[in-house]
């Protein structure tokens, strides 16, 4: 047993001499365990969980599959490094093919590895045409990760500030116009490929019309360019198909994946099809954890307990219900401007900054987020029921119509 020591609570004054980095703004509570939707502090506080670990947490807490399956794989292996083959990487790779309709996959461990992945694959796709500078093609408000590559290749210019120089090689333009994205890359042939979100987590909940997607996808093909499509937060069931642009009826040639992949165990992929599949070879890339056993049967067992309980449609029926309620419980308020997203990736836009909203949540005992300072975002386990959907409602209606009129 460990000798070592920890408060019982972190207070303003003890967090000031943690040991861990302050890279966070963290809220004043521990948790010590979670079931389900439901999570309880080290003082036995229940909170409805709204965030999932922030769309992580795919099959809940404490899954009683998942538990005995990691319990399990840990008596077996934890790690096996890539010298060898590795059984369930073959087994999650296969699944992950069968679902998207694509071809092979690189695993990794996190969504900015994965997104890390889809650039140098883009960058390697056109060095392999023969053109020495290449460009990629992201979008106004994107979030893609914190690496300096990602980082760069996101929209985002506060989270930018103070790494510069950035990596350059990216042409940014707005989402939903064809028109921006054909200007942007007009005569310009360095571009080898287009990045973006089926949905935009960090930027907002802004959703790709579906018919720019087909416009995209058929760009991409005219011009011969990689059209790469980041679901690490959209993908894996949360908009009621397994992955964001299956709405829209088309096939990326780049899929980063990571999230709810493994239900709270890191995991990240990247799935790519025919055009891209082969772009990387030995010494290209590699990932120490990923693909690791743990990560992998994580993986496996995520995707069988959402196939056995039909996760994928209760995304999509819960997310319809829980939008309607919202949008019926807050029509006409002043302040209000609109719910969007699709299945259980919300946003509760509304017409000012509203951070301070996921304290005042947070101490009515729900877990949610606000991003882009005026978006609250939703993004639930899978799992959820109408009765936890009301109980959203219930707690954050009332939150949002006493911030409105106070602000």
């Amino acid at each position: 047993m460990s000798d070592l020591s920890l408060p019982s609570t972190f207070t303003p004054e003890n967090a000031q001499a943690s040991a861990v980095m302050n890279t966070y703004a963290r809220m004043e509570v521990t948790f010590s365990h979670g079931k389900g939707l439901e999570m309880w502090d080290l003082e036995g506080r229940r909170y409805l969980d709204a965030l999932a670990g922030i769309a992580v947490n795919t099959v809940g807490h404490g899954h009683p599959r998942l538990v005995a399956a990691l319990q399990e794989q840990v008596a077996q292996m934890i790690h096996c490094c890539n010298y060898y083959h590795v059984q369930t990487q073959e087994q999650l790779a296969a699944k992950l093919v069968e679902l998207s309709g694509m071809s092979n996959v690189f695993f990794c461990s996190t969504g900015l590895e994965a997104n890390e992945a889809a650039i140098k694959l883009a960058r390697k796709f056109g060095s392999k045409k023969g053109i020495e500078r290449p460009e990629i093609v992201v979008y106004e408000k994107s979030f893609h990760g914190r690496s300096i590559a990602t980082l760069s290749a996101t929209g985002n210019t506060k989270i930018q500030a103070g790494f510069g120089p950035l990596v350059e090689g990216f042409i940014r333009v707005p989402i939903n116009s064809l028109q921006a994205l054909e200007q942007a890359t007009h005569n310009n042939p360095n571009v080898v490929a287009v990045f973006l979100e089926a949905i935009q987590g960090e930027g907002g909940i802004n959703v790709m019309d579906l018919e720019y997607l087909r416009q995209v996808r058929a760009l991409c093909d005219e011009r011969d360019w990689l059209f790469m499509i980041d679901e690490v937060q959209c993908g894996m069931g949360r908009t009621g198909k397994w992955f964001a642009h299956q709405w829209a009826g088309i096939q990326p040639d780049v899929m980063p994946l990571a999230k709810g992949l493994g239900s709270g165990v890191p995991v990240g992929a990247v799935v790519a099809g025919p055009k891209a599949a082969h772009i990387f070879e030995p010494g290209n890339h590699g990932s120490t954890f990923g693909g690791n056993p743990l990560a992998m049967r994580a993986g496996i067992e995520t995707i069988a307990i959402m196939e056995a309980d039909h996760l994928v449609e209760n995304a999509a029926k819960m997310g319809a219900y829980l939008q309607t309620r919202l949008e019926q419980e807050l029509q006409g308020v002043a302040g209000f401007v609109q719910c969007k997203g699709k299945g259980l990736m919300i946003g509760i836009e509304l017409d000012r900054p509203c951070s301070a909203l996921m304290g005042q949540a947070l101490a009515a005992g729900l877990l949610l987020s606000v991003t882009a300072d005026c978006i609250i975002r939703l993004v639930p386990a899978l799992i959820i029921e109408a009765s936890h959907c009301d109980e959203i409602v219930s707690i954050l209606v009332p939150l949002i119509k006493k911030f409105l009129k106070s602000t």
